[in-house]
């Protein structure tokens, strides 16, 4: 089984391109996911990832996704090699998007860009968002 979940934060804006041979939308980025342990007198250290999201996910991702941003991703690991027109072998490894979700917390959340995003306005108020575990309803 290949399956791989990783949340991190993206280092940069999703990058578009589309195939030259049916003019798919790939969309890729990198995210710095932190590792689960720090040594004693280290700093926290992170794995710089590679992510490639296709179609309809490459393009939630390239709308929504901005560097910065903490997301969470659930897709499969994947290699390639190629050869440039040197000659020279590159090898890369990658994870390919099968599902892209926000994940930072709501108080980080912008709702004006949400607002503008959805044409909703987003207020403290709405019904849908509760102040504390006591206002559930189960």
């Amino acid at each position: 089984m290949n399956k791989v979940i990783l949340m991190g934060r993206l280092t940069r804006d999703p990058e578009v391109r589309y195939t030259q041979t049916n003019n798919t939308l790939v969309a890729s980025f990198s995210l710095a996911v932190n590792r689960r342990f720090v040594r004693q007198g280290e700093e926290r250290q992170a794995d710089f990832i590679n992510i490639v999201a296709w179609s309809k996910t490459g393009e939630f991702c390239s709308k929504y996704f901005k560097k910065g941003q903490q997301v969470g991703i659930i897709g499969r690991i994947q290699t390639r090699n190629w050869e440039d027109d040197q000659g020279q072998k590159h090898y890369i490894t990658e994870v390919v998007a099968e599902e892209a979700y926000f994940a930072d917390s709501k108080r980080e959340t912008d709702t004006s860009n949400l607002e503008n995003t959805f044409g909703n306005s987003v207020s403290e108020n709405s019904e849908f968002m509760t102040s504390s575990d006591d206002e559930l309803p189960f």
